[in-house]
């Protein structure tokens, strides 16, 4: 216990070593090198990070453009087109946002108006009972909602899962190899679409097998097209049960419609929609007796056309 206890405590102390000593090395550098890391503090990584702080002064301009370098979308062109983005955004996010009491790329609007560009529509909402006013962004269909609690002018993010956005995150373009200027909607086979689900076997006899499927979605992981300050889409979600020898045994196909006032999933970011399933199986049930089955859920968000595919596997008695 003492020696866990003890190197539970050094790792700690090197831990807070080492994030101490990149700090004091950061709050050392001079103010142009220093503006430089906080104006790319959105896209720069943790490594290159430490490893610029670190430089000696004659090679941070070298690093400064070899940062670029590699982030270049085209190098057949004269310009760096992401470059250029970058910093047209952090200047248009300083215009946008200047009045929450720092400067506007330094706030959560301005952070997410430069990784992910201009809204594509956004909606505001006047201060409710509390004072609270919030901001609706929409890429596409998915909503970004910023909140302001106490109408003072400074808005906190609250969407907190922004992975379906990742191809529109002007941080990771240059893996993509494409132009800021060519990035469209999430193509993904998930598009950051999940679900949390539950199979339940109620009964189960010589014949026969019953139970349920519980099938929970996060909102803010689903594509939406607006109706009049309504969200809604179709659902379409595929069951199979597959028997130890990878036999069909069952199967269910439904689309589920799914609809949400804009002012509550602005009210709770966190609601959920379930679906549920009845699991029937009759005739083909002794097949099931003979080892580990399996069972597959597929669902399609058809606004947007994301899809996510889980399996879980389940044995009877």
């Amino acid at each position: 216990m003492r020696a866990a206890r003890f190197l539970w405590g050094l790792s700690l102390a090197l831990m807070c070593f080492s994030s101490c000593y990149y700090y004091r090395l950061e709050q050392k550098l001079d103010p142009e090198n220093r503006d430089w890391l906080r104006r790319v503090d959105y896209i720069i990584t943790s490594e290159e990070r430490k490893l610029f702080v670190s430089l000696p002064e004659v090679e941070k301009e070298a690093f400064r453009e070899e940062f670029w370098l590699k982030r270049d979308p085209d190098s057949m062109t004269e310009e760096n087109e992401l470059k250029m983005e970058y910093f047209a955004r952090l200047e248009k996010a300083n215009e946008l946002f200047f009045g929450e009491g720092r400067e506007g790329y330094r706030s959560d609007r301005g952070r997410i108006y430069i990784l992910y560009g201009p809204p594509m529509e956004y909606a505001t909402t006047p201060p409710d009972d509390v004072g609270r006013t919030s901001e609706i962004w929409y890429y596409g269909n998915f909503p970004v909602i910023f909140v302001d609690e106490f109408s003072t002018g400074r808005f906190s993010l609250v969407t907190f899962d922004l992975s379906p956005l990742r191809d529109l995150n002007i941080k990771y373009m240059y893996e993509l190899g494409r132009p800021p200027g060519q990035a469209g909607p999430f193509t993904s086979d998930s598009g950051g679409l999940d679900f949390d689900w539950d199979v339940r076997i109620a009964a189960s006899g010589s014949q026969r097998v019953e139970g349920e499927v519980e099938i929970t979605i996060p909102l803010l992981h689903v594509w939406f097209a607006a109706r009049g300050g309504r969200m809604e889409t179709d659902l379409d979600l595929r069951l199979e049960v597959r028997d130890a020898a990878d036999q069909l045994i069952w199967e269910h196909e439904e689309v589920f419609r799914v609809e949400v006032d804009e002012a509550a999933l602005q009210e709770d970011p966190k609601m959920k929609h379930r679906m549920m399933v009845a699991l029937l199986i009759e005739g083909t049930a002794p097949q099931l007796r003979h080892g580990t089955n399996r069972i597959f859920a597929v669902l399609v968000n058809q606004t947007g056309g994301a899809k996510v595919r889980k399996v879980k596997t389940f044995k009877l008695d």
